[in-house]
């Protein structure tokens, strides 16, 4: 019996190591790997090919290489997926930069790289009716080398513009001087500093707004409010190791329950997305009740790092945020405050909220907020203004 019972636990031991290491994101192939030519401009081209897995009928896509700029404001490389109606291909098309939400820190970890690239963007059905451009950053790191400047917010928001000014040196595809930008969750925030980087730095992109869906906006107050929650410890996780990785006077050591290093190092190692998530779950399961943090993270070079990340400066065009009332990531509370101090500041934000939404379920396609976005994007690049004042809808 107890032999019986030692094979059957041995048994159980090899699935589950088995099972942890197939969650490991796949090592990314050679498109992700280039020589970055001397004097490179942001926004330059590197490499393009036909891209197939799970396009819509009735459109043509690209996986491309460009080059952007990285965490110290050096030259970077960064991968994207480019997506267009395959009719009328040569008609000039208004462009959507698209900035996924959190997919992880690792190499692999990259949308482009993923069984379902499409997986959670939002109204992504809208593009082939509309004539719309999709260009969606894979960001820096993901895809290629050079590790994840996770809610970074500068090197996210370049990587988004980067993108779009790579995607008008396709063969063959035409874009309209018409661009809008769209994230959600990291990628709202990534979307709020596209925003207001684009002058500087992609003063040739004809950017006519911007649609933050529950965006990473005031990190410090995200950081504290949510960590209890399994997906916050799940960030949690993220953040500390990226920030760790990007700002040298951030010490994850520091900040971590001396229990906590595993499972953060354990967690950080898969992507979060799809099936390995669960893994990612658990571990969180295992963590303190309290979240992973040992001293307060928004004190200290954290503190100030993630303080520096926020979202603040102007943003030229109208400004669209959209949040649910039901969301346990990033919460309305601390929303509600980030618009009524950026709107204190003389920036016009058109506001909704969305009763009983989540943070998934505010992207789903059946959600009124995905009606709102698309014709709100469909007003702004027709030229409509947007109603003054930050009030709430």
């Amino acid at each position: 019996m107890a032999r019986g019972l030692r094979a059957i636990f041995l048994l159980i031991i090899a699935v589950l190591a088995a099972v942890w290491w197939v969650a490991r994101p796949a090592a990314p192939d050679p498109f992700y790997e280039a020589a970055i030519p001397a004097g490179a401009g942001a926004g330059l081209l590197l490499r393009a090919e036909p891209f197939t897995r799970r396009v819509p009928d009735g459109a043509k896509a690209w996986r491309i290489l460009y080059v952007t700029v990285g965490n110290a404001d050096q030259p970077a490389l960064a991968s994207a997926i480019v997506v267009a109606p395959s009719v009328g291909q040569s008609l000039p098309r208004p462009v959507i930069g698209y900035a996924h939400g959190t997919a992880g820190l690792q190499p692999g970890c990259a949308p482009s790289l993923l069984a379902d690239p499409f997986f959670n963007v939002p109204a992504f059905g809208a593009f082939a009716a509309e004539g719309w451009v999709y260009v969606a950053t894979d960001y820096v790191g993901l895809g290629t080398g050079g590790g994840h400047a996770y809610l970074v917010g500068p090197v996210a928001g370049r990587a988004v513009l980067d993108a779009v000014q790579a995607a008008g040196s396709i063969d063959g595809l035409v874009l309209a001087p018409k661009t809008m930008i769209w994230g959600h969750s990291q990628g709202g925030g990534a979307a709020l500093w596209a925003g207001a980087l684009a002058t500087d730095h992609a003063p040739g992109i004809n950017l006519r707004g911007v649609a933050a869906l529950a965006p990473a906006s005031d990190l410090p107050a995200l950081a504290r409010g949510s960590q209890a929650t399994q997906s916050g410890k799940i960030v949690s996780a993220l953040v500390i190791r990226a920030f760790g990785e990007n700002y040298p006077d951030v010490r994850a050591e520091d900040y971590l329950h001396a229990a906590s290093a595993l499972l953060v190092n354990d967690i950080t190692g898969r992507c979060v997305v799809g099936w390995p998530t669960l893994l990612s779950v658990a571990a969180a399961w295992l963590l303190p009740a309290d979240g992973i943090f040992s001293r307060d993270p928004t004190m200290g070079p954290l503190g100030a790092r993630l303080l520096q990340n926020i979202p603040t400066l102007p943003i030229a065009v109208p400004v669209l945020i959209a949040q649910g009332s039901a969301d346990d990531l990033v919460l309305e509370a601390i929303q509600n405050r980030y618009v009524e101090a950026r709107c204190a500041a003389g920036q016009q934000i058109d506001y909704r909220r969305y009763a009983g939404l989540g943070h998934i379920s505010l992207i789903r396609d059946d959600a009124p907020s995905m009606v709102d976005l698309v014709a709100w994007t469909r007003a702004r690049l027709a030229g409509l203004p947007l109603e003054a004042g930050c009030a709430p809808k």
